[in-house]
């Protein structure tokens, strides 16, 4: 439980950070909650030659609400996010999967950056961003860019991020009036990460679902959008039989994981499930 030998950079800047990643890209990692990569420096899964701690960097902190739309900062915890009215005023969701993150330690020092950049294909905040049809922006060499949340995932602790870039921030648009979300999760009992998590976000108008998105963790490689039952409901009512088919599908064409404690045939039970009772929940 001792972790190799390596160096330690505490950067104070988001361009010192890319600097001293573009010079290494393969020796260095970055610091910011640690609660993944602490447990994989000490039995030696990585071995990084340089450590970059980039808790200092102001740039990636922060919630910022205004009229086009709200940015969180990287380096924002899951506390921040479970505590900010402001943000809890127009999207409660954020409360919602906050407080089923873990355990208090985990969430006063855990980031959303960092499990977004982590790719846990259990992590909680990858179903929020792709539901709420989020932007990802992502620093490096060349400037910003950003990716929609629904392609940022690409496999197993896989994102888009290249060696030398860094997840900034996270951009969402203000939802429009009548917009409701919700997430819920089975979760493990012993790490309380998402064996199956479903979060949903939609807009009726006279009872007809006009605007609706589903982020599903847990269950398969990576986080990913229910398309095709999100659209099979554009234009029908919330009713049950709708609400059972859509359910149905989303669990029909998931390719589902399987390990020693969720069969795939389980894990696609629980999306079928999970799926009914978030939908249920907004229809009411």
């Amino acid at each position: 439980m001792i972790p190799a030998a390596f160096d330690y950079v505490r950067a104070s800047s988001l361009a010192q950070a890319i600097d001293l990643l573009r010079d290494d890209p393969d020796g260095a990692k970055l610091l910011a909650g640690g609660h993944t990569l602490l447990p994989a420096l000490k039995l030696r899964l990585a071995s990084p030659e340089l450590l970059i701690d980039i808790r200092d960097i102001a740039e990636l902190k922060g919630i910022e609400i205004s009229k086009s739309g709200i940015r969180i900062g990287a380096l924002t915890t899951h506390a921040e996010l479970f505590a900010s009215e402001p943000l809890n005023r127009e999207l409660p969701i954020f409360r919602q999967a906050a407080s089923l993150i873990a355990d208090p330690q985990v969430r006063n020092r855990g980031t959303i950056g960092g499990s977004l950049a982590n790719a846990d294909p259990a992590a909680d905040w990858p179903a929020v961003v792709v539901a709420l049809q989020a932007e990802i922006e992502i620093a490096g060499p060349n400037g910003l860019r950003r990716v929609a949340a629904k392609d940022f995932f690409v496999d197993i602790f896989s994102t888009l991020l290249e060696p030398n870039e860094i997840l900034a921030s996270i951009h969402i648009s203000r939802p429009k009036g009548g917009m409701r979300f919700i997430y819920r999760k089975i979760r493990h009992p012993a790490s309380g990460f998402a064996v199956v998590g479903i979060a949903v976000g939609a807009r009726l108008h006279d009872g007809v679902v006009v605007e609706i998105s589903i982020g599903v963790t847990g269950a398969a490689n990576h986080a990913f959008p229910g398309q095709h039952a999100a659209d099979f409901l554009t234009g029908k009512t919330l009713s049950r039989d709708n609400i059972d088919q859509a359910a149905k599908l989303l669990s029909e064409t998931t390719e589902c994981l399987s390990d020693r404690y969720a069969s795939a045939e389980y894990r696609a039970n629980l999306i079928r499930i999970e799926t009914r009772r978030a939908l249920l929940a907004l229809s009411s």
